[in-house]
């Protein structure tokens, strides 16, 4: 089997849009589940997503265990082996309290790229296939979120281009799932059920489409 890490934040470990960290879709609702049917018997999807994780930061007040490069390397090494590392990470760089452009939050996803590859988890000691994901833009009207993500709307529309300029010079894979989903109304940042399965059936198609070799 070939296994694929699906690193992410809220909207991979499935947080229901206007709901709490513990409201959640359930585990083939979700889109790792989905794309885990999708592929079928010849996958092992692994999830991990964690509500309000961010690339590289720390988080002043939801703590500096939402900092992603910091439990990315362990995470790579207690799931390796492993032949393709998606990672949909970005929307929580963008709160006000660290006041970072999309361009810096791209800068900091290479972070994680360039992590992945010095650790090497693939097959043999070998870089393992990369995806970057860039998250589906906000919606202007993020309710009651509007003072914690001020101004995240506009720089959240940015977060596709700049993902696929740092992973064309990295040379890794890049979907924009902007390209295939909305964030959901009752909150303006999170993925529905409906755009769960979207995302996860296009996802698939994409790792599908990658050429793997007929035997590993």
């Amino acid at each position: 089997m070939r296994s694929v890490l699906c690193y992410g934040d809220s909207n991979t470990h499935g947080q229901v849009p206007g709901g709490t960290p513990l409201d959640r879709y359930g585990p083939a609702e979700r889109w790792p589940g989905v794309m885990a049917r999708e592929l079928g018997i010849g996958w092992h999807v692994i999830e991990e997503g964690l509500s309000g994780r961010t690339t590289v930061r720390d988080d002043p007040i939801e703590g500096a265990h939402k900092n992603g490069r910091t439990y990315l390397r362990p995470c790579l090494q207690s799931h390796a082996v492993l032949d393709l590392v998606i990672i949909m990470l970005g929307t929580n760089d963008l709160k006000a309290r660290f006041n970072q452009p999309a361009s810096e939050v791209a800068m900091a996803m290479g972070c994680l790229v360039y992590d992945i590859k010095e650790l090497k988890p693939g097959p043999g000691g070998s870089v393992p296939e990369i995806m970057i994901v860039s998250p589906p833009p906000m919606l202007d009207d993020i309710k009651e979120w509007r003072s914690i993500f001020a101004g995240a709307p506009e720089k959240s529309r940015q977060l596709a281009l700049e993902f696929e300029i740092i992973a064309d010079s990295l040379e890794v894979h890049f979907f924009d799932a902007g390209s295939v989903v909305t964030c959901d109304p009752l909150d303006g940042f999170h993925i529905n059920g409906r755009a769960h399965a979207l995302l996860g059936r296009a996802l698939a198609r994409e790792i599908e489409a990658i050429g793997w070799p007929n035997e590993k």
